[in-house]
């Protein structure tokens, strides 16, 4: 039996390890990082270390287990788990299978030239694309037979220690260019009768045209590329039953079907997707736009639990990494690229403005000036206050805030007897957002943390009264303790103001 898993610890969906809770404070390298061991022990595993993390979100490629048809290598996938045991990490894997951004990159060679056993996603026109169609069964069929087989031996050699943790299942899926799949089959299925599953959790009846009109073709595209993904993900969990889930290109602007993957597992078709691909615990967001917390927000709704699989890495990736745990109880967090954040700025290569233009990429996304010190200490901070997460989660105890966009000026966040007021620094070059949260230890004691954040504390409107601080230290907190480094008083109480890097501190109030 597989020693990790998702439970339901109070009504919270928790990613649980050797029966422990466990948070992936994670990264997510580059595409092509694990395809050689050599690489990473010379470019990857070594920028890594200081990032305190403890989980590594690594691909292993379809086409490098199975280069020859029905004959499979797992060099390359236990390379990588030596690799990630060394050094002290758990690994999440993406499985490059059948479709990786909307494409069929790594399916092996063998598949990609035959085309007409493995027929591809077609244009209205009439163009073949490079994507393998999700209604070709022979390709899934294959898809499934490699995946299972990766799983079969993941129990065999990792299951005592628990070194993978976590499953993605294909990667960013759906149609790009093109509104539907045009292919014979796809417009002779999109004719028939939609499923009784679809039938029974929809209320409708008919063709997909008569069942969901304006919407049919990509709930279609949805429901065959979910039907997919759990004829995949389903006999790779009889095998070995690790946690899976789906990560999604967000549905963004331009906003119409094909400039972003059509029939993904994005959240706004959450239903189709839960429906026809029960194996998957989570829909995940890949986040490299502005509007980060939003889409978070969005992502953690309706029993959705946040996984966070990629993220953009820079400054503002520590305030994300707090809000998303301290607000919405993150089972992972991971900038993507996350070897860079050790390395010079002016020597990485970063996507052509062209390309960020194309995929709707915000280029401060890669500004990595300054991200490893912030993001390394936000991981730290968090390692050590989960003793008190753990207790206060899910309660009214605590509360989080992050700053959402230009006009977002600050919080006002609802305690027992007490208001407090949050008031967001500036966005500013190369610092992270206003972010932070406040406990409520006992009835008068509050513990606030965060960073770029000005807190005042308030008595309730009505009161007639004002709050006053009868003690306030500066600490940290280390294994859940708290450890005060200095008293502070006069002056230094008149507005607590938590500077750019994390700060904690331990308030005693009294109101008069």
């Amino acid at each position: 039996m597989a020693k990790s898993k998702i439970v339901n610890d109070h009504g919270i969906a928790t990613l649980y390890v050797d029966d422990r809770p466990f948070f992936c404070y994670a990264g997510e390298i580059h595409n092509s990082s694990a395809s050689s061991a050599a690489f990473m022990d010379e470019e990857v595993w070594p920028n890594l270390r200081g990032l305190n993390m403890n989980c590594v979100i690594a691909p292993v490629y379809w086409e490098l287990i199975e280069p020859e048809e029905g004959s499979f290598n797992f060099t390359s996938v236990d390379d990588l788990i030596a690799g990630a045991r060394r050094e002290g990490m758990k690994l999440s894997l993406l499985w490059f299978g059948l479709w990786k951004n909307g494409e069929s990159f790594y399916v092996p060679a063998w598949m990609k030239k035959d085309t007409q056993t493995y027929f591809r996603v077609r244009k209205s026109s009439g163009e073949v694309t490079r994507t393998i169609s999700p209604l070709c069964e022979a390709g899934i069929q294959k898809d499934k037979t490699a995946f299972a087989a990766l799983m079969k031996h993941l129990r065999e050699t990792d299951e005592k220690d628990a070194t993978v943790i976590v499953m993605q299942v294909e990667n960013e899926i759906g149609v790009l260019g093109t509104d539907f799949d045009y292919s014979p089959e796809a417009v002779a299925a999109f004719t028939e009768e939609v499923p009784q599953a679809v039938a029974e959790e929809f209320g409708v009846s008919g063709t997909w045209k008569e069942a969901f009109g304006a919407e049919a073709y990509e709930q279609f595209l949805c429901c065959r590329y979910a039907m997919a993904v759990e004829t995949i993900a389903a006999a790779g969990k009889a095998e070995y039953d690790l946690p899976m889930y789906a990560n999604a290109w967000l549905k963004q602007y331009p906003w119409y079907a094909g400039s972003y993957p059509t029939g993904g597992p994005i959240i706004e078709r959450r239903r189709m997707w839960k429906t026809m691909a029960p194996s998957l615990f989570a829909l995940a967001p890949d986040i490299y736009v502005p509007y980060c917390a939003d889409i978070m927000d969005r992502y953690a709704e309706d029993g959705n639990p946040l996984f966070i699989p990629e993220i953009r890495k820079d400054t503002v990736t520590a305030s994300y990494c707090l809000y998303a745990f301290l607000r919405h109880n993150a089972i992972s967090y991971s900038p993507f690229g996350i070897e860079e954040l050790s390395m010079d700025p002016d020597s990485i290569d970063k996507p052509s403005p062209e390309l960020m233009a194309a995929l709707n990429i915000d280029p401060s996304a890669f500004d990595i000036a300054g991200s490893k010190e912030y993001l390394s200490a936000v991981y730290s901070f968090l390692k050590n206050f989960e003793p008190i997460y753990l207790k206060v989660r899910g309660t009214d105890q605590i509360q989080s805030w992050v700053r959402h966009s230009e006009t977002d000026f600050g919080a006002l966040l609802p305690f027992g007897e007490y208001d407090i007021a949050v008031s967001y620094a500036p966005k500013m070059p190369l610092k992270p957002l206003a972010a932070g949260a406040a406990v409520q230890l006992e009835k008068d004691t509050f513990l606030v943390l965060g960073m770029m954040s000005g807190i005042e504390f308030r008595p309730k409107d009505g009161s007639g009264k004002k709050a006053g601080i009868l003690r306030l230290e500066e600490g940290s907190i280390v294994n859940g303790e708290w450890k005060a480094r200095r008293v502070m008083n006069g002056d230094e109480q008149m507005r607590l103001n938590l500077p750019d890097q994390i700060s904690c501190y331990k308030l005693v109030l009294y109101q008069y």
